[in-house]
């Protein structure tokens, strides 16, 4: 199957040809065609050069070479001047509103729309915001589907669900419902034992009370046990690697046998990056691609020398480092097993977790730990939308949202060519550049 290319049928052909002939005020008024694009592909086949993607309203009417798609009279034609387009990215565990710089956490429309914002500029046109969001995040996932359209679309989780009896937890539940939340989230992890755990009768409370009422049950989980535990009670989504051993034939046996079939693995690696990378500079500090949106006041925190010496000597930092190698190996084996591994970050919560950004570091290390280039790019699009269960996102073909990434060169041949990013498209809108010029981060002193 040729993921991204959609064979054009002699009826949607004559469909669109009709449509020209009859109307072509709404042809002029509604008919954007893309072209001299590379269409990429994910399972073997070549690109497809000088393709055509024909939008209306916001949606793919139709994908395929350029000689094989009729354009309507007075269509607006872009050329994408032979660059290389893909679906645009989706990562499946953010936090959008958590962070609004080095500031406290803003739940406003304006940091909502700011953070949005910036996962859409890095090519993330859809996120899934996994536990926290108030209203403003609510708002915008309600009104985004629309032609208009010109930021990252967003999938909430609502408060994370942390009651502490079985009943508690069911009431929780049951409010963050009203909300009609896209999934909910439990935590099920001792923190490297400073904290309690969310015992089972409670987990198998909120999960019985969430599929009572039709919604999935993502678990945040460290512990290979506490995941195999969470699967037999029929958890939906595991949110984060598992950190303390290697996945075994009876996991792998669970995670195919979820209560909608493949249960997503998300392995979030820059998580644990994140809490040991800036006991010194990271070198992505001098990357462009990063200081384009990076808040400056951000970096300079992570490089005072107190806060580098004081992360150089946590244990925790230690402990999560060595987590990291455990999980890169369950990457691989999750991927070699056939498992539906989606590429998440859990960027967000905390501002040196830098949204959008960290999605491509999240690519290049889930390539790094053995993944293919086109299985990170697939876990990246089609594959996270099947996890999200959003059927209007995730690959290019007719009926979908016109969401797409044009790069300048190919990140089947090395993925951190995602970063070559020349505009990135939501519902055929193109996504502004940021509002105003990067500023240049000045060296600590």
């Amino acid at each position: 199957m040729k993921l991204f290319i959609s064979v054009i049928a002699t009826g949607l052909v004559a469909a669109i040809a009709s449509c020209a002939g009859s109307d072509a005020g709404s042809a002029q008024g509604g008919f954007v065609a893309f072209t001299g694009g590379r269409v990429l592909t994910l399972d073997g086949p070549p690109a497809v050069t000088d393709a055509l993607i024909l939008v209306q309203d916001g949606r793919i009417v139709a994908v395929g070479p350029g000689d094989a798609v009729p354009v309507p009279p007075g269509a607006r034609r872009v050329d994408l001047g032979g660059r290389f387009v893909l679906p645009g990215f989706i990562s499946s565990h953010v936090h959008i509103s958590d962070v609004a710089g080095p500031e406290d956490r803003a739940y406003t429309d304006e940091n909502t729309r700011r953070q949005l914002g910036v996962f859409a500029r890095f090519g993330m046109t859809s996120v899934l915001s996994l536990g926290g969001e108030q209203a403003p995040a609510i708002r915008a996932r309600d009104t985004q589907n629309s032609s208009s359209l010109d930021s990252a679309r967003v999938f909430v989780a609502g408060d994370i669900i942390t009651g502490a009896t079985p009943e508690a937890a069911r009431e929780q539940v049951a409010q963050v419902a009203t909300l009609k939340p896209d999934i909910v989230k439990i935590r099920v992890d001792d923190n490297l034992g400073t904290t309690p755990k969310m015992p089972p009768d409670v987990f198998l409370a909120v999960i019985d009370e969430a599929h009572r009422r039709g919604i999935r049950v993502a678990a945040h989980v460290f512990y290979l046990e506490d995941a195999k535990a969470l699967l037999r009670a029929g958890v939906d989504m595991i949110a984060h690697s598992v950190r303390d051993k290697d996945i075994d034939a009876e996991f792998i046996a669970l995670m195919k046998a979820g209560p909608e079939g493949d249960v997503p693995y998300c392995p979030t690696l820059t998580r644990e990056l994140s809490t040991f990378v800036y006991r010194s500079t990271p070198e992505f500090f001098e990357d462009p691609f990063f200081l384009s949106e990076a808040d400056p006041a951000v970096v300079n925190r992570l490089k005072e020398p107190a806060r580098q010496r004081a992360m150089a000597e946590s244990t925790s930092a230690q402990a999560y480092q060595a987590a990291l190698v455990v999980a890169e190996r369950n990457v691989k084996a999750a991927a070699d097993a056939g498992l539906l591994v989606v590429m998440g970050t859990d960027s967000g919560p905390l501002p040196e977790r830098f949204q959008g950004y960290f999605e491509h570091v999240e690519m290049a290390m889930m390539v790094d730990a053995g993944m293919t280039p086109a299985q990170v790019l697939r876990s990246a699009t089609v594959d996270a939308a099947r996890a999200l269960g959003q059927g209007d996102v995730g690959s290019l073909a007719p009926g979908r949202w016109a969401d797409f990434v044009v790069l300048d060169r190919n990140p089947l041949e090395d993925i951190r060519h995602t970063r070559t990013i020349a505009s990135v498209w939501v519902a055929g809108n193109r996504i502004a550049p940021r509002p105003a010029p990067a500023l240049r981060v000045p060296d600590h002193n």
